[in-house]
């Protein structure tokens, strides 16, 4: 009889679990039985994994098998135990040397023919692996930039299992890990500067590139809604080391991260199709479940176009992840929680028929029209913070030539400071931009506004045209107003700002338009 333990790890959501296998070879008619709640995906690892031994040039050992991972509590998914299970085997066996493998990880999936394939999820489990004091580990070539992009681990790269076992018996060398790249120079993207007028629109998408804030853009086709929402995901800076990580573990479990791809640095961008699914959109599946559009835009920005043609429950779902900032999927078996702290982006139409012309040519009855936007229910756009209005572009703006606007380039460099001077000011709370900061913070001291400032956010709320969630968001818009225009704090006319871009108050137009002529000219539309 033999016994064996070796280290590998799977996944539970988006955290990487460490598991034990555990080989044990016993007397008895030949059998290999598999414990610890593996699912079907890892239940035929017996087949590949004979296959694999195989066809490397060992011997299958003709004995009982029993392979347990533990914990036995913790569901098992997935083809990446393959070559913890196969090292394992061949340790009992007496085939392996056991301290070679002591405090070492195996991750991987096997070839019929021996070969190390490429798993999902190998970034958070190398974390895992990192985060309870195991500092090796092992993994397919495939996968090694990947492992790599972990601080404080030792990568070893494999391309067969033939070649693990010659290393483990110290006969020959393992595989040089890839070079880490310099990250690639970004390539140009939209820019804003191809947008004609709409200079309020422009304004919008700076405002909530600079906060973190999400935004509805109504109005007839080809006002320029679809084109602003594309343009803001180059406005916004690179991602941070902690934010790339999370987003790069994202796509890894997603199985949508590129081969050989270093971490990424480019907000993601998200715009699935009016027809998706709920769980396409926010996450789940059968069996395991896995994470949807929401998450793989966390960090980054969810446009949701032709919002008006999008099923009602699959709009309402979104009302608690845009709250919370995260998904967490119940089913009967496991709950699975899911990052999704995006900016969402929404764009609708005014009504079905959405005539070129705008409401004066509209041919929908008055009842059509309402039960059109009435997908977009009020506790959903309560969440949004700017909402507003894109008037259809005229024949003279169009056509005639007008003198060049601002790039993305430019405006990004203004996001970039506004949103450095939002994290001087609350990175001490563990904050990053102002529409993480909870309401309560901002109304009271020392951040709390003189009601002479917010006398547009009372009158708002005693008409019933905010909630109490919306002065909230609000008060945020106008602190990032301020940190666009350099200012220390929110004044009158920040405030009045804010209120236009959620309410679309006249006396805030009034305001803005009354800007010194030096402001960026993406506000002399106002």
């Amino acid at each position: 009889m033999g016994y064996a333990r070796v280290l590998c790890a799977g996944l539970v959501g988006m955290r990487g679990r460490i598991v034990e296998v555990e080989a044990d070879l016993a007397s008895g008619l030949p059998a290999v039985v598999l414990t610890g709640l593996p699912d079907k995906g890892l239940n035929e690892a017996r087949e590949r994994v004979r296959a694999a031994v195989v066809n490397s040039g060992h011997t299958w050992p003709q004995r009982r098998i029993t392979v347990n991972l533990q914990p036995a509590t913790m569901p098992k998914h997935g083809s990446g135990f393959d070559l913890a299970i196969a090292c394992a085997l061949l340790t009992a066996a007496g085939d392996l040397p056991a301290a070679p493998l002591d405090g070492v990880v195996l991750l991987g999936e096997l070839g019929l023919d021996g070969g190390a394939r490429s798993v999902r999820g190998v970034l958070p489990m190398v974390a895992a692996a990192v985060g309870h004091g195991l500092a090796r580990v092992v993994v397919p070539m495939a996968n090694a930039r990947e492992a790599m992009a972990v601080p404080g681990v030792d990568v070893r790269a494999v391309d067969t299992l033939a070649r693990l076992i010659s290393f483990l018996r110290g006969e020959t060398q393992l595989l040089d890990l890839p070079d880490l790249p310099e990250p690639p120079p970004s390539a140009p993207g939209p820019d804003l500067a191809d947008i004609t007028g709409q200079q309020l629109g422009k304004y919008a998408i700076e405002v909530a590139a600079a906060g973190g804030h999400h935004v509805a853009f109504f109005g007839p086709p080809g006002a320029g809604k679809t084109m602003l929402a594309e343009r803001l995901p180059w406005i916004l800076p690179e991602l941070d080391d902690e934010a790339a990580l999370e987003v790069t573990a994202i796509q890894s479990v997603a199985g949508v991260l590129p081969a050989n791809s270093p971490l990424t640095r480019r907000a993601p961008y998200q715009s699935p199709h009016h027809t998706a699914s709920t769980p396409s959109l926010v996450g789940g599946g059968v069996g395991v479940a896995k994470p949807g559009a929401l998450s793989l835009a966390h960090r980054g920005v969810l446009f949701l176009d032709e919002a008006g043609e999008i099923a009602t429950t699959t709009l309402q779902a979104l009302r608690q992840p845009l709250e919370s900032g995260r998904v967490v999927i119940a089913r009967a078996k496991e709950t699975t929680e899911f990052p999704a702290r995006v900016q969402l982006v929404i764009a609708a139409n005014p009504c079905p028929c959405a005539q070129p012309a705008g409401d004066q040519a509209c041919i929908c009855p008055p009842a059509v029209r309402r039960r059109y936007l009435a997908r977009l229910s009020g506790p959903l756009l309560d969440r949004i913070d700017i909402q507003i209005s894109l008037p259809a572009l005229s024949a003279a703006q169009l056509m005639t030539a007008e003198e060049p606007t601002e790039s993305s380039v430019i405006v990004a460099e203004r996001v970039v400071k506004a949103r450095a001077a939002a994290a001087a000011r609350w990175s001490a709370d563990g904050w990053r931009t102002n529409s993480e900061v909870p309401g309560p913070q901002l109304r009271r001291k020392p951040w709390r506004l003189p009601n002479t400032d917010t006398r547009a956010l009372r009158v708002g709320l005693d008409q019933g045209r905010l909630s109490v969630r919306g002065v909230d968001r609000v008060l945020r818009l106008a602190w990032t107003i301020a940190d666009l225009d350099g200012g220390q704090r929110p004044d009158r006319g920040h405030v009045d700002e804010a209120a236009q871009l959620r309410m679309g108050d006249q006396a805030a137009s009034a305001a803005v338009r009354s800007k010194p002529a030096a402001k960026a000219s993406t506000r002399e539309g106002l």
